[in-house]
């Protein structure tokens, strides 16, 4: 074992000197030492306040051996399915199994269960009675309350009452989980933790909260889609962490309660957490199993920010990390990058330095560190909003700078931008900044899609502001004399998108000799806006009536449309026209 990794097993227990574990980890990734995974960023946060924490990386659920071979925590078990939500990490959109996971040794499938959380927090019950159990990760944050679920096709429970266990955490979650710590370890029970923000609990009446919001319960919204709605509305509405109330939901005789969300971390505790003794790298016991894939897109790429306040309907960002911005100061990402150019295996290349939306590093707003965003105003949509703040000029300043450390050849960005902020003057220093150095070859937009009442439901910008964009690239390339090539993503079947939009959005895309190779299939990812969308075909805040492409064999169509030139496509493109009474425009798709 590497003393630089946490414990795995009794031998790195008796290595370590350690008797017994305060928090054991269970997560369904395999175990990487690096900022870019929750379960070690959670394990290196409790470890930096004196915690003893281990970890136990896909175990194999079919016995509780794995679940016994660290022992007892003195506390709790934290429980995470991973960086993704178990079930789309296993299922592609048209809900067949995956046949790799690259999150996994030799990205190899079936280490994981469906539903993972589950799984996981009833074998840990099994193995250690009444041990405490808390949930994290991006599955419990989109399972939290009653939500629709896509693979069963209806509203499924909370995922607190399916896993029995004792507390949920939501949110990136660093702050709640060690005051969970902190608190169990004063020698409070479980059930005093009554006032965690950022975290849910289950309670046999409300009489502990003071001012909450009661929405519908889990049985009348698997009974009626206007409930759903309504339910939806008033969870979405209490998202902003100065103004939410708690959220209260009945589930038979129990109510799920969720506190309000977590504050917004500040640079000084961003810049700790991403400070901390990482080993930047995957566990050496799976050197021989192939590694983790998954890891080498991120190896030497460096988080800058948190959050986005672009809150794309489809995008589970807004429900988890939140719309404000958290930004990690410059010195902080200057000394991990310098920290890179000395690591053995470092070649030269910084692979990207960015979070969620690569341009809104340093991005700000004079509400956001008090009262947080507008209750019903987008910071970006139709426009971007006067009173926010672009850190182009600090971003520029700090690429420039990482660039002049030694042993560093290059520094890409490989997240995708938001490219309706880079279309005004202030943007073109950043702009012709990012094109002439900072673009590795391909630069990484997301349009979606071109027709209005589509975007209107992606709460994604109009295609004017795409093509006002291209405009200014263009004008950016011409200038250095450098061609920035775009990788545009486009979504399939997002609700409001029949065939008929799909076709619109193929002639478009012929008509610019763009040939789309990153085409998403919609996925209603449980408790976002679009899901709500799908389950329900009603906006819940409009009340309009939108149409989704339920079957399979539509959604096939759509995509066949955006991507004509594939030969294997011929068939359903030839359907889809003979349905849409458009033969005619075989010239264009058949050619």
């Amino acid at each position: 074992m590497s003393l630089n990794f946490l414990p795995i097993c009794q031998q790195d227990l008796k290595k370590l000197g350690i008797k017994e574990l305060d928090i054991i980890i269970v997560t369904g990734d395999a175990y990487v030492d690096h900022p870019s995974y929750g379960a070690a960023i959670i394990g290196r946060v409790l470890e930096a306040e004196g915690f003893k924490v281990g970890i136990i990386a896909q175990p194999n659920w079919r016995s509780t051996d794995d679940f016994l071979k660290l022992g007892r925590p003195k506390l709790f078990f934290a429980i995470t399915a991973g960086n993704v939500d178990s079930m789309v990490a296993n299922y592609t959109a048209n809900k067949r199994p995956r046949v790799v996971d690259d999150y996994s040794p030799g990205s190899r499938s079936g280490l994981r269960p469906d539903r993972a959380l589950i799984v996981y927090a009833n074998k840990v019950r099994e193995a250690h009675k009444d041990c405490l159990i808390v949930l994290g990760g991006i599955e419990a944050s989109l399972r939290r309350l009653a939500h629709y679920d896509y693979w069963d096709n209806e509203p499924r429970r909370s995922v607190l009452l399916d896993s029995k266990a004792d507390i949920l955490v939501y949110g990136m979650g660093e702050i709640q989980t060690l005051e969970i710590a902190k608190r169990l370890k004063s020698g409070e029970s479980a059930h005093s933790l009554n006032d965690i923000r950022g975290t849910v609990i289950v309670r046999k009446d409300l009489t502990l909260l003071k001012d909450y919001k009661l929405v519908p319960s889990f049985e009348e919204i698997k009974e009626s889609n206007n409930k759903y709605n309504l339910a939806f509305r008033e969870i979405f509405s209490q998202m902003n962490p100065f103004s939410a109330k708690s959220i209260a939901q009945k589930h038979a005789d129990r109510f799920i309660v969720q506190l309000p969300p977590a504050y917004p971390l500040s640079t000084d505790d961003l810049d700790r957490i991403y400070g901390l003794n990482y080993a930047r790298n995957w566990h050496p016991v799976y050197d021989k199993l192939g590694g983790i894939k998954g890891f080498e897109t991120v190896r030497f790429s460096i988080t800058s920010h948190r959050g986005c306040c672009g809150m794309c309907s489809f995008c589970s960002l807004y429900m988890h990390q939140g719309r404000i911005i958290q930004s990690r100061s410059e010195e902080s990402i200057l000394k991990e990058a310098r920290l890179i150019s000395q690591m053995q295996n470092f070649k030269g290349t910084i692979t990207d330095i960015g979070g969620p939306t690569a341009n809104l590093y340093q991005a700000s707003c004079g509400r956001w560190k008090n009262l947080g965003f507008c209750e019903n105003k987008s910071c970006v949509n139709p426009s971007q909003c006067k009173n926010l703040e672009l850190g182009y000029k600090k971003s520029v300043e700090l690429y420039r700078k990482i660039a002049q450390i030694p042993g560093v050849k290059h520094v890409f960005i490989s997240s995708g931008f938001r490219y309706d902020l880079l279309t005004e003057d202030n943007a073109e220093e950043y702009l012709t900044q990012v094109c002439k150095f900072n673009i590795s070859g391909q630069m990484k937009v997301a349009p979606e899609h071109i027709v209005e009442t589509v975007l209107r439901n992606m709460n994604k910008p109009y295609v004017s502001s795409y093509e006002k964009f291209l405009k200014k690239l263009d004008k950016i390339n011409t200038k250095i004399r450098k061609k920035t090539y775009l990788v545009n993503y486009f979504i399939a079947s997002h609700p409001a998108s029949g065939l008929k939009e799909s076709l619109e959005l193929a002639l478009y895309l012929s008509k610019r000799r763009i040939n789309p190779e990153q085409i998403q299939d919609f996925i209603p990812l449980p408790m976002t806006f679009a899901s709500c969308l799908y389950y329900t075909g009603v906006n819940p805040i409009t009340s309009e009536r939108v149409y989704s492409a339920k079957t399979f064999k539509e959604r096939k169509m759509q995509r066949a449309l955006i991507q004509h030139k594939n030969p294997k496509n011929r068939q359903l493109v030839r359907e889809a026209l003979k349905i849409l009474k458009a033969e005619h425009l075989g010239k264009i798709f058949l050619k």
